[in-house]
């Protein structure tokens, strides 16, 4: 099993250098799961030798557009290539109403064959809250994170957390700096942290410098990404596995 970073950018990435920080699952038996489906994911496919052909199932953590501004498009090249099945769309099911009336109606709502919705397009795997889902035999569980937090509401974002042969994996997607996802940092070998580097933190991203105060512990298990463009601190020497480039692989077979 491979997990493929086709970019490990931020929302504000642009041009050629980096993509969003979407990530993919490739089975041995060449089946793959696109973790995250941001604005740029047909670039960052085609860099990689692939396009929507390659993709039969999409996991979803959050509605901002670095993680889900390349489904229409998704949905418009599956629905009119006959040779292509439909994805699968996994999601958390406090996300599919949204996902649906605020992300996808406007463009995909009327066909000349009539009205749609997201079922038109997608076979959708609505996930309950601390449930899970699973694809090729492992089991991913979502971990609620604050991302987007104001007095009254949180933003429903969702990171996840599974095993590949004997390693556990904890893949942040978006959060800030909370207990909801510390106390999973013990549960992972391997984390997958995003990380803020911009010079003002946003306060929605665990900062970078805020992650160096962690255990050290915990920093040795854990790569970084989803950063902004420009120069990186060194990592490596505060402890950390490093920050992970574009196109990186990392290899559980």
């Amino acid at each position: 099993m491979k997990l493929i970073f086709l970019g490990t950018g931020s929302a504000f990435t642009v041009g050629d250098q980096n993509y969003h920080s979407n990530m993919l699952l490739e089975s041995p038996q060449g089946k793959r799961l696109l973790i995250d489906c941001g604005s740029d994911i047909r670039f960052s496919l085609y860099e990689r030798g692939l396009s929507y052909q390659d993709i039969q199932d999409v996991y979803i953590s959050h509605l901002h557009a670095d993680h889900v501004g390349g489904i229409e498009g998704l949905a418009f090249n599956t629905k009119f290539d006959s040779a292509h099945q439909k994805v699968r769309l996994h999601l958390s099911d406090t996300l599919v109403p949204s996902i649906w009336d605020n992300v996808l109606a406007g463009g995909l709502t009327l066909l000349t064959e009539g009205k749609m919705q997201l079922s038109s397009y997608f076979e959708v795997e609505a996930i309950p809250a601390k449930g899970k889902f699973t694809w090729e035999n492992i089991d991913f569980h979502l971990i609620q994170t604050v991302h987007i937090k104001t007095e009254n509401e949180l933003m429903p974002c969702y990171g996840l957390l599974f095993r590949l042969k004997e390693t556990t994996i904890f893949i942040t997607t978006d959060a800030q700096l909370t207990p909801e996802i510390t106390h999973i940092y013990s549960q992972a070998d391997l984390i997958f942290q995003d990380c803020e580097t911009a010079p003002t933190p946003s306060g929605v991203h665990a900062h970078y410098t805020e992650l160096i105060k962690l255990n050290p512990q915990i920093k040795k298990k854990m790569w970084l990404y989803h950063y902004q463009p420009g120069p990186l601190p060194d990592a490596r020497a505060e402890g950390f596995c490093g920050f992970v480039k574009k196109g990186q692989v990392f290899n559980f077979s």
